[in-house]
């Protein structure tokens, strides 16, 4: 059976796509499990073309095409009132890559003074599947919030303590993980492309 390749050094993606998908019987695994050591340049204008360059450089790398399939996906935060920002650019929005605590400060400080209900955003998560040289898969996931005042919780990552969920009353960083899974961006790309995954098995 195939695996499936997360193009990703990030342990809390690639640990969020085995608690996603871990019932239905695939083995996934990351950039450091497949022996790959590569930081691919995302120069797309949205997420989905990021995603695609991403699996298309790593799916390019590998010289058993045949034992893996490749999942990429780009995610990030759009707010209205910032006209879509920071978008693309949410890893780096402040400048230094994965740098989360400066990112979120950041944001704070563009949002300084605008009231809670105009503070409307949501998480994008743009997914690419490649399962072989003629197949390639691509669906999207999104999930309405609103940004806090300040950061709240302890779980999560990157803007979770930032993005406030009405359906639980909590940000994304207060939330159990299976929660999280069920409404994220990120759960909600890979529960579309899920039945997708089943048949390829």
């Amino acid at each position: 059976m195939k695996k499936l390749l997360v193009a990703s050094n990030n342990e809390h993606k690639i640990g969020e796509f085995k608690e996603i998908l871990k019932h239905i019987g695939i083995e996934v695994v990351g950039l450091k499990d497949a022996g790959i050591e590569v930081e691919v340049e995302e120069n797309g204008t949205t997420f989905m073309e990021n995603a695609y360059i991403k699996a298309k450089a790593i799916y390019d790398m590998l010289t058993n095409k045949e034992d893996y399939m490749v999942i990429s996906d780009d995610s990030g935060l759009a707010v209205d009132i910032l006209k879509g920002a920071p978008g693309v650019y949410s890893a780096r929005y402040a400048g230094h890559h994965g740098n989360s605590k400066k990112n979120n400060e950041k944001l704070l400080a563009e949002l300084q003074g605008v009231p809670f209900e105009e503070r409307k955003a949501r998480f994008i998560c743009a997914l690419v599947l490649i399962v072989n040289d003629e197949k390639v898969l691509k669906v999207q996931g999104e999930v309405e919030g609103f940004i806090t005042d300040k950061e709240y919780g302890k779980d999560g990552f990157g803007y979770d303590p930032l993005f406030y969920v009405k359906e639980y009353g909590k940000t994304f960083a207060e939330v159990s993980r299976e929660e999280k899974n069920v409404i994220s961006h990120r759960g909600r790309a890979l529960q579309k492309l899920k039945a997708e995954l089943i048949g390829l098995i």
